[in-house]
């Protein structure tokens, strides 16, 4: 009878707008009909607002309970009752909000709801209870709001769930699950939610992930398990989810990239994986992810390596974040290149002391983080000066297709694009900005890095030729000594040694034979032309070739044969 007599008293639409009174710490809006009530002292909800008012917010006030006054404000369709002390709420609380779409009531004190608490909210499509001391979900708990689309249910104490506590939830595209007490993925209970596009379960108690956890989920889109305890995860973990688009897996324990096991996942385009546990980035593992655009690989600590060939089946990748790996020291040649699509790097408060010539592919590249790494300015970073100078010019100036350096946090976006990578060593360029260092200061010998690689690799090559030919000319020497021999000595030498040939008879190597046929002298009794056993046919030759030869001998006197 008393609520009777108070709606007979509550003004009329008409002159509603007159008569409304406004709490103090509020703001009221009678021409848009919204009140807002933010970090005020007001611990129930007031009665006295205009009774037309569509959005209604009430934050972090000391509100405890929500009893029949909310029958005065039907005409509702946004309520937020957030950062307040709600603990109760009673059956069909609701019951008058027919036209309420979202509901907020995350961050307060509600232990309990029932069946029964959201009954009336035929038109609600969100609702946010995160922040709560929620411990259980019954059946059927949200069955009275059928065209609920988004659930929060996020930092509570829920450790158990009925199969059929999403009963009727046909519609639901986003449900939030994570920070809770969940032992193992409430399968059966996902059973309804036919076109769930986003699910998050992080910051859970997962040791891993069951054969087919997500299977009643055709539609799922996003996958959060972030912080969920995972030791691993199989192929038959993900079965099903064959329209996953984003994966996160980060702070969990994996101790190596689960390569196989995320292969199905072809249409997969964002992938989270930092604060795990394995030590390297391998060639390849990233394997069977060709349509993957953004990957991070942040705050791993025991990371100390990028593979050469890591993301090279990657080819679409767009981002890249390596930051905050305290261990990360080696990114090796070839790790980051054969990436045409690349857009960003970020490599932030790494343990990086240079990078490799080419590293990156800077076709599309936009923003570059080297910031908080003891980068060494040596020679070896030359490749690097020389880019940032061509591609900035200066520190203050960027050109259309430049590239960003940052120096600072990426959230600092405004100037992240104006500040220099900064050198930690040696001591002499200690807090320099590498892009204002000469060569000369690098302690580079020759002007460019590429030079000195090319100058080297002419000599080691001019060296091989060299030594090959050596070798040629050795194992051919004797091919060649006859060839010499016979182009240039068969009209001279040739022909002599075939006169003096000729002029030996059978007889005169006969004679020759005979040692004692030399008495007396060099020639032995008997021997033609003064005892020297020479053949007279011999002697003739002799004088012959000896008078054809005194033209050319230069005064050079011959003895004659006589004077023997």
């Amino acid at each position: 009878m008393l609520l009777l007599v108070l709606l007979q008293l509550l003004p009329t639409p008409t002159d509603a707008a007159g008569l409304a009174n406004c709490p103090l710490g509020c703001q009221c809006d009678d021409d848009t009909l919204v009140v807002t009530c933010e970090e005020g002292q007001l611990d129930v909800l007031p009665i006295v607002l205009n009774p037309s008012l569509e959005r209604l917010v009430i934050k972090n006030n000391k509100i405890k309970t929500i009893d029949s006054s909310m029958v005065f404000y039907a005409e509702l369709t946004f309520l937020d009752l957030s950062y307040n002390h709600l603990f109760n709420m009673p059956p069909r609380t609701f019951a008058y909000q027919k036209k309420l779409t979202e509901l907020h009531l995350n961050h307060n004190k509600v232990g309990s709801v029932t069946n029964k608490t959201f009954v009336g909210l035929v038109s609600l499509t969100v609702l946010n209870l995160r922040g709560n001391f929620l411990d259980e979900l019954t059946e059927g708990v949200f069955a009275g709001i059928p065209k609920l689309e988004e659930l929060n249910l996020g930092q509570n104490r829920i450790a158990k769930i009925d199969p059929k506590a999403f009963a009727g939830l046909a519609n639901l595209k986003v449900l939030y699950l994570d920070d809770n007490t969940i032992s193992t993925v409430p399968s059966p209970a996902f059973t309804p939610l036919r076109v769930l596009a986003e699910l998050y379960l992080g910051l859970n108690s997962f040791s891993s992930i069951p054969k087919e956890s997500f299977a009643a989920l055709p539609g799922l889109s996003r996958l959060d398990l972030k912080g969920a305890a995972l030791q691993n995860v199989t192929r038959d973990s993900f079965r099903g989810l064959e329209q996953l688009r984003s994966l996160d897996l980060s702070d969990n324990r994996l101790n190596r990239i689960p390569t196989s096991e995320l292969a199905p996942l072809d249409r997969l385009e964002e992938l989270a994986l930092g604060q795990n546990d394995f030590e390297s980035v391998p060639a390849g593992a990233f394997a069977g992810l060709g349509q993957l655009r953004r990957l991070d690989i942040s705050g791993s600590l025991k990371l100390h390596r990028i593979e050469s060939g890591a993301f090279a089946t990657n080819t679409n990748l767009e981002e890249i974040t390596l930051a905050s790996n305290k261990a990360l020291s080696e990114i090796q040649e070839g790790a980051l290149s054969g990436l045409p699509h690349l857009r960003r790097i970020v490599l932030r408060d790494n343990a990086l002391t240079t990078l490799t010539d080419g590293l990156f592919t800077w076709n599309e590249l936009i923003e570059l983080d080297l910031s908080e790494n003891p980068l060494l300015c040596d020679c070896q970073m030359l490749w690097l000066r020389n880019l940032l100078v061509s591609r900035t010019g200066n520190v203050s100036g960027m050109g259309q297709d430049g590239v960003p350096v940052s120096a600072a946090s990426s959230s600092s976006s405004s100037v992240a694009g104006q500040i220099p990578v900064i050198c930690a060593a040696p001591d002499r360029l200690r807090e320099q900005a590498l892009q204002s260092l000469s060569p000369e200061l690098l302690g580079c010998t020759h002007p460019d890095h590429r030079q000195q690689a090319i100058i080297c690799a002419v000599l080691v090559g001019v060296a091989a030729l060299l030594t090959t030919l050596a070798l040629v000319i050795y194992k051919c020497r004797r091919w060649i000594q006859k060839m010499v021999k016979g182009s240039w000595g068969s009209n001279g030498i040739g022909r002599k040694e075939r006169e003096y040939q000729k002029t030996f008879s059978e007889e005169d190597y006969s004679a020759r034979g005979h040692p004692h046929a030399l008495p007396g002298g060099i020639g032995g009794p008997g021997s033609g032309a003064g005892g020297l056993g020479i053949h007279p046919t011999t002697l003739n030759n002799y004088q012959i070739n000896n008078h054809h030869h005194h033209h050319h001998s230069h005064g050079i006197r011959h003895i004659p044969v006589t004077e023997l």
